[in-house]
């Protein structure tokens, strides 16, 4: 969740900066360019907290995938894990596909 308030948050700052801007007179695609460089500046000095947050987030989500050794959600995997069991059982032989 973390990572999409700060997401967001970006798009809103952006937005802003596309709208101030065009207020302003600038027109074309160098007020995309502008405005994409003056987001990036304010979300830098406003948005510290909801960053950080998003960068805990990320690092604890790495680390349980690390210790837990899983790629997905235990969820994610039991459910692979009950398809390659149906599809073993279904299958019923050992024997390699023909070529």
């Amino acid at each position: 969740m973390p990572l999409v308030v700060y997401s967001v948050l970006r798009l809103l700052l952006f937005a802003v900066a596309v709208g101030a801007l065009w207020l302003v007179g600038l027109r074309g695609w160098l007020l995309v360019l502008v405005a994409a460089a003056v987001a990036l500046m304010l979300s830098y000095l406003t948005l510290r907290g909801p960053r950080d947050a998003a960068s805990r987030y990320l690092a604890e989500r790495a680390e349980r995938r690390a210790r837990t050794k899983e790629r997905f959600s235990r969820a994610i995997e039991d459910d692979a894990a009950a398809e390659d069991a149906a599809v073993d059982a279904a299958d019923g032989s050992d024997a390699p596909p023909a070529r």
